[in-house]
């Protein structure tokens, strides 16, 4: 029996299992995950840890930027390992930054291949191809990020002035910001997939992201409601974002006690790397898996016909 125009013809109960069959079955699909998740996890923890520094001297009545935490290691460090990290940490910078877009174009194209039975390869020509087109839409929603909305936060605090009221004002106007652009960013969530599957441009696939969503909302909320895993990810990810650099420098403050600190910091730093190296390798399977749900909802939505198209009219 022909399933009704309105109504996707997998349930959204096969559509996670079947998304979880891939997940497991393609390693592909995993390592482009662990990418994504290691240098997200590593610019979400750099800028957490960069921003609660900045905090921690504004509420103490000094304003310091970036180039302070350079001078702190130049000063806790020998000269040849103040050069090192100084250069780990640049390099480490463009990856954070383009590695996560590069990943997601090549876990569509190849969840997709997946699912259509085809041979699962070519994710570095999906990645390259994509890129910015997925990047212009990712800046689009760069408020949507707590990271990102945080960082804003920050910055308006330490060089918006002395006036209370227009800070909390603007902490109140940050907040909003941010609700709004959760919500488009919902509404935004099959943008992705239209660009790699359908190679359209970012505002097409924006608008028809918007479309389908609309068009099977109460679809498309089942699926979020049975989807508690993204959830589940957010969690694990917010906590690992949280306690990793708290581990660090705590770690870091108690070796000092009794070891040089430059070599206590290294232990740290090379204890916390190996920490978020173990996270991202579980957090590769749930980026993995959320995102092929998506990739597979959007090929099934994309196959019925729009509503607001009436043949015979």
């Amino acid at each position: 029996m022909t399933p009704p125009l309105d109504d996707p013809s997998m349930t959204p109960r096969e559509i996670i299992a079947q998304a979880w069959a891939i997940t497991t079955k393609e390693k592909m699909l995993r390592r482009w995950g662990f990418l994504s998740s290691l240098f997200e996890t590593l610019r979400n923890v750099e800028i957490i840890l960069y921003q609660t520094y900045f905090l921690y001297w504004y509420f103490k009545g000094t304003s310091v930027g970036w180039l302070s935490v350079e001078i702190l290691f130049y000063e806790s460090m020998p000269f040849w390992l103040f050069l090192a990290v100084t250069i780990i940490l640049l390099v480490l910078l463009v990856f954070e930054l383009f590695l996560p877009t590069l990943a997601t174009g090549a876990i569509i194209g190849l969840a997709a291949k997946s699912y259509r039975k085809e041979e699962v390869k070519g994710g570095l020509v999906l990645a390259l191809y994509n890129f910015f087109p997925i990047l212009e839409v990712h800046g689009f929603f760069l408020l949507s990020s707590f990271t990102a909305v945080f960082t804003v936060w920050s910055l308006m605090l330490r060089y918006s002035g002395g006036d209370s009221s227009i800070k909390q004002g603007a902490t109140i106007l940050i907040l909003i910001i941010w609700f709004l652009a959760m919500i488009f960013r919902f509404f935004a969530s099959f943008a992705e997939e239209g660009i790699v599957i359908r190679k359209s441009g970012a505002f097409t696939a924006i608008g028809r992201s918007f479309k389908l969503i609309i068009s099977y909302l109460s679809h498309v909320m089942f699926l979020v409601l049975l989807l508690l895993v993204i959830t589940l990810r957010i969690v694990i990810n917010t906590i690992m974002v949280l306690l990793l650099p708290a581990l660090a420098i705590g770690l870091g403050l108690f070796l000092t006690t009794f070891l040089s600190a430059a070599l206590s910091y290294t232990i740290a730093t090379v204890l916390a790397l190996g920490l978020v190296v173990l996270v991202s390798y579980f957090l590769a399977y749930l980026h993995v898996f959320k995102q092929t749900v998506w990739t597979l909802t959007y090929l099934e939505l994309s196959a019925q016909k729009d509503l607001d198209v009436i043949e015979g009219g």
